[in-house]
């Protein structure tokens, strides 16, 4: 069937016609015309910025294993930054169980850096949360899984969250979400720049805290041009996409990493 001519006050920002419009409100040309799937830019529910009144922070955490099952971690570094993605604490923890693997390829952590600059949870939660102000906004790439870790309180410890994973979703032409991992998202939308991680190195608290404010300014700036964040969009949807570690090691030294699709342990999953 023939498709209705693109909407120019669509393309603008400015059509006021919703679902009604007569023209289309997929974004077109594509950036790669071999992708099945293409970006639709009438999400049925676009993400919703909060209004930002407070300090913008970014807090990421990295885990050790301390079982075999996928459930199994303890925390082990807690990194926070500042809006203009500047270290504001990097704060290494001692498990309070036995550790049965650092994952060092996916966490970087080791015993020896462990036993060296190590402190006690209890200790690295107070200094974070004298730290952080009640008025913080957190942003990061699922942030409610690292507040559910850090034990922190929405409205009592920092006053919202924006999850990443939210606002770079892409509505798609199938009528469903297509989500991206934040290696993903910033090897697209900050190619070029020091946040674009490499294939296969290894996370770090710190580094992804960063990189999670760099990606949340990029996306505020794009958004004000439809144009442009519906070019970001279709490339993000278009690019491969790398295989995870867990994907890449469904067990690692004896440790199972937790893929849906190759859990070897059993252990449920809470998400």
């Amino acid at each position: 069937a023939m498709q209705p001519p693109h909407c120019r006050f669509f393309a603008q920002g400015r059509c006021n016609a919703g679902d009604a419009c007569r023209f289309s409100h997929v974004l077109a040309p594509t950036l790669s015309s071999g992708a099945s799937t293409t970006v639709v830019l009438n999400d049925p529910r676009p993400p919703k910025l909060p209004e930002i009144i407070g300090p913008l922070f970014s807090v990421d955490v990295e885990c050790v294993a301390t079982g075999v099952q996928h459930h199994d971690r303890s925390l082990a570094q807690i990194g926070l930054v500042d809006a203009d993605g500047s270290p504001v604490l990097n704060l290494y923890i001692k498990p309070e169980r036995p550790v049965v693997s650092y994952l060092h390829p996916l966490t970087g952590l080791s015993a020896e850096l462990i036993a060296q600059q190590g402190i006690e949870l209890n200790d690295a939660l107070a200094r974070l949360r004298a730290t952080l102000p009640r008025d913080a906004i957190l942003v990061g790439q699922n942030i409610l899984k690292d507040v559910e870790w850090l034990g922190l309180k929405e409205g009592v410890d920092f006053a919202c969250a924006i999850d990443l994973a939210a606002l770079f979703r892409v509505w798609t032409s199938e009528n469903r979400y297509a989500y991206f991992s934040q290696d993903h998202t910033a090897a697209v939308w900050l190619r070029g720049t020091p946040f674009a991680r490499a294939p296969g190195a290894f996370h770090d608290a710190l580094a992804d805290a960063a990189t999670s404010m760099a990606l949340f300014h990029c996306f505020c700036r794009a958004r004000t041009d439809l144009a442009k964040l519906a070019q970001l969009q279709q490339a993000t949807l278009s690019a491969p996409r790398l295989a995870s570690f867990a994907m890449q090691n469904p067990v690692f030294e004896g440790v199972c990493q937790g893929h849906r699709r190759t859990c070897t342990c059993g252990g449920p999953f809470f998400s």
